[in-house]
């Protein structure tokens, strides 16, 4: 297919049905805290405004769930499929940390799920809060089990290795590698952010087509106040997420930031535009501003890290995707950060809810948060490259023995499936977004408190919207 082999082949799909789930379970992070604090606040205060948007907010919470919990079946049996020599060589380490992913967190989720969402009539607030907690405290946990896994291969230590398979020697090593809490943190900041602006994003638009209550307010400014908290926090995180990168995969820092050698005494440049050439090994049209690369990443005006250069060509990632998809990143979160502030200084002058343009930049950064994690995510695995566990085991030699016809083919299969299928839920999830909060939100009960539909997640979106788009 387009003359790729089978390794590249298999790397793209593994990266096109990750990039649909990873979309899934940042909004159900972010979702799950967000109906926590949401019942909090109407226990509280006892105000129906929050139990509305509750209501509001989780029928859009279990579509997502839903789609989440399928788009990450497929990429477990592709582990198995597709990198079936991983799977044999890192088993003993991936495997178990993953399985306590499904004992903890799975369990735990889909355990109260069914209370918080069908449980309203049935239990007490204090109960169904306790179960809303829990959903959101599954998860966090899912989070950090995954992304132990996944730093683990960015970062692997606390193993060794025998007759040509990685035995775990300590677990406190293995899950607490150098990298963990800063993607753990990164991540989950990440969730809250794409999150944040989703709904505030839902909150604008209705504000701009005159759906004026106080739900839809109520949405937008508690989404607005988190973007400007998670926003500058995430930098900072972000920041110190790159010192660790530059210690541990010098490589791909170098790739990112388009640097190819260093000049005696003289600080490294931090490249704002260009297109890094691998085989001439410069970044054409850089515009650069002097000393700025080093200031940021080593904290010094002449401080030098390595060039791309100084590393073997076998063990160089693609430099073009990382400049770019970094860059991406970066601008969508200064963008982020511009939005809560001028939210704030909106609110100062009360016109936080009337001032169109700023509703109308708020609708457009509705998908950035996503985006912006997409490209995070492209930027630390593509630089991981040519490794699929860092040092330990090349990409190459973890594939399976998969012609690439077949893979060609499931290839074809999983786009017209997943756009499919993922499509319509998405469709369907924007379609409940656009009916907004109303006062006395669905809540799938009759007034004498039994429900007339069955429990099952999707259950939780109301009847009368059609999942068909048209």
């Amino acid at each position: 297919m387009f003359g790729l082999t089978a390794l590249e082949l298999a790397r793209i799909q593994f990266g096109f049905t990750v990039s649909f789930h990873i979309v899934f379970p940042a909004i159900t992070i972010g979702l799950a805290s967000y109906l926590v604090v949401l019942e909090g606040l109407w226990l509280l205060k006892k105000n129906e405004v929050y139990r509305d948007l509750y209501r509001f907010w989780s029928a859009i919470f279990a579509v997502n769930f839903a789609m989440g919990v399928v788009s990450g079946l497929v990429m477990a049996y592709e582990f198995g499929t597709n990198w079936s020599f991983f799977s044999a060589f890192a088993g003993p380490i991936t495997g178990p940390l993953l399985a306590y992913e499904v004992l903890t967190a799975f369990f735990l989720e889909a355990g109260f799920l069914g209370v918080a969402l069908f449980g309203w009539n049935k239990v007490g607030p204090g109960l169904h809060f306790f179960a809303t907690t829990m959903v959101a405290l599954g998860t966090l946990i899912s989070a950090t089990w995954i992304l132990a896994s996944n730093s683990w291969m960015q970062t692997p230590q606390g193993f060794e290795i025998v007759d040509g398979r990685v035995v775990p020697v300590d677990w406190l090593k293995v899950i607490f590698n150098p990298s963990f809490p800063y993607r753990l943190a990164h991540m989950t900041i990440a969730a809250f952010l794409s999150t944040a602006l989703f709904v505030g994003a839902a909150g604008a638009w209705h504000l701009l087509r005159g759906n004026d209550n106080p739900r839809v307010r109520k949405m937008y400014s508690m989404a607005m106040w988190m973007v400007l908290i998670a926003a500058p926090v995430q930098i900072v995180v972000g920041d110190a997420h790159g010192l660790n990168t530059l210690e541990h995969q010098p490589a791909k820092i170098a790739a990112m930031e388009g640097h190819w050698r260093n000049e005696p005494g003289a600080g490294v440049p931090l490249i704002l535009f260009g297109v890094p050439d691998m085989e001439k090994e410069e970044t054409r049209y850089a515009i650069a501003i002097p000393r700025l690369g080093s200031l940021i990443l080593t904290h010094s005006l002449d401080g030098q890290f390595k060039g791309l250069s100084e590393f073997d060509a076998r063990d160089r990632p693609n430099s073009l995707i990382l400049f770019w998809s970094f860059r991406i990143m970066v601008g969508l979160g200064l963008l982020m950060l511009l939005l809560g502030v001028v939210g704030l200084l909106l609110r100062s002058k009360r016109r936080l809810f009337s001032q169109r343009l700023f509703l109308r930049f708020a609708t457009l950064m509705g998908p950035s948060g996503l985006i912006a994690l997409l490209a995070g995510w492209y930027t630390t695995e593509i630089g991981r490259q040519p490794w699929v566990v860092y040092g330990v085991m090349r990409t190459e030699n973890a594939v399976s023995n998969h012609s690439a016809l077949a893979l060609s083919a499931t290839l074809v299969v999983f786009v017209v499936v997943y756009f499919t299928v993922f499509g319509l839920g998405i469709s369907y999830m924007l379609k409940l977004v656009g009916k907004g909060p109303v006062e006395g939100q669905h809540d799938n009960a009759t007034p004498g408190g039994k429900t007339m539909r069955p429990a099952r997640p999707l259950s939780a979106a109301p009847d009368d919207v059609d999942p068909i788009p048209g």
